[in-house]
Parts: C-alpha cells; sequence; structure tokens
C-alpha cells in the first residue's frame, strides 16, 4: 500500500488527484510540466510554489506540502496560466479544487490574513451588494490583528477621494442574500 506524505494510506484516503478530477472534470496527469503557467504567472515571485510545482505536487500525491504552502492562496485566479497552457489544462481551476479542498480539511489551513480578507469581503458583498472600501478595510484589519498597518496612507486617500465615508446599497441587494442564505444552506462558508 502506498502512503501520501500526510501518513494516511492510498486505500484508506482518496488520491489527491482523484478529488481534483471530481471537482473540475480535469486530469492532473495532462500537465507534462512545460512551465509556461509559472512564467506568465504574475503571483510567480510571491509564492513559494509556482504554477507548474503546484501541479506536480497533485501528480506526486504530496497533500501536506501542498496544503503548508501559502501558494494556493495566493493565486488571484487571474487564468492566465490556463490560457497559457500548450496542453488546454486549467490549472487556475485545479488551484480554486485544492482551495475547496484544503478548506473542507480544516478552515484553519488557510492563512489568518487572507481568510480574514476574504470574510470581509464577503461581508462587505453580503451587507451592500458591492465593496464598501473604508468597511472592508476596517473588517480585514479588525479580523486579521493588522491594525495599523498601512495606516499612514489613509489621510491622503481620504482626501482623494479614494475611500468613501458611507456605504451605497446596489438595487439588487435582496437577491445577493438570497445568494449568500442558499450558499449557507448548502454547507458553504460565505
Amino acid at each position: 500500500m502506498s502512503t501520501t506524505d500526510s501518513g494516511i494510506t492510498g486505500a484508506a484516503a482518496r488520491s489527491l488527484a482523484a478529488e481534483v478530477r471530481s471537482l473540475t472534470g480535469l486530469d492532473p496527469s495532462l500537465c507534462y510540466q512545460c512551465g509556461k503557467c509559472s512564467a506568465g504567472c504574475p503571483m510567480a515571485a510571491e509564492m513559494d510554489l509556482k504554477t507548474h510545482e503546484i501541479i506536480r505536487l497533485v501528480q506526486l500525491e504530496r497533500r501536506e506540502r501542498l496544503f503548508t504552502s501559502e501558494a494556493i492562496w495566493l493565486c488571484l485566479t487571474c487564468e492566465t496560466c490556463s490560457t497559457r497552457c500548450p496542453n488546454e489544462f486549467d490549472p487556475a481551476g485545479t488551484i480554486d479544487a485544492l482551495r475547496e479542498i484544503a478548506m473542507a480539511e480544516g478552515p484553519a489551513r488557510a492563512p489568518r490574513r487572507i481568510a480574514a480578507f476574504h470574510r470581509a469581503f464577503l461581508g462587505e458583498i453580503r451587507s451592500h451588494g458591492r465593496v464598501f472600501e473604508l468597511g472592508l478595510v476596517a473588517a480585514y484589519k479588525l479580523k486579521s490583528g493588522a491594525l495599523f498597518d498601512d495606516v499612514t496612507s489613509v489621510p491622503g486617500m481620504l482626501a482623494r477621494g479614494k475611500l468613501a465615508l458611507a456605504p451605497r446599497r446596489i438595487r439588487g441587494i435582496d437577491e445577493v442574500r438570497r445568494i449568500f442564505a442558499e450558499c449557507a444552506g448548502r454547507g458553504r462558508t460565505t
């Protein structure tokens, strides 16, 4: 029996590649590691694992190595990698699936600041139907504990009108809230 680097035997756990395939319909073995995805990634310099390395770890069933990296959380889902792939594989869709798998295994897998940003962002959308930047920043700062990071840039942004002092709601706010309620009913975290 084979063992993944998480210590779970292959017979007792579903393979990571099979989980990705189930969520996306994509076969990770289609990636032949040309590196074009990583070469075009705007976040490559910030990531400890490049896009092609993430896919390789899926192929090798290196779940722990993959989920202890922040790389999947830094992906912008801009789909540059998917557009550049000569084999028509979808690395961006695969990384989205990996985030879902990581969250299903334990919400604590997401780095604190990234999780705080996502919660703050979705809270703004739920409340106003769009992002109220000042509310987003305040909620993020409180949730992440990064209270005084970038505080010196606030006066200038206010003076230039880059931060509104009050939120504006969209006309379809009830529809947005219905979508959030439906997602919550399906067990999706929002």
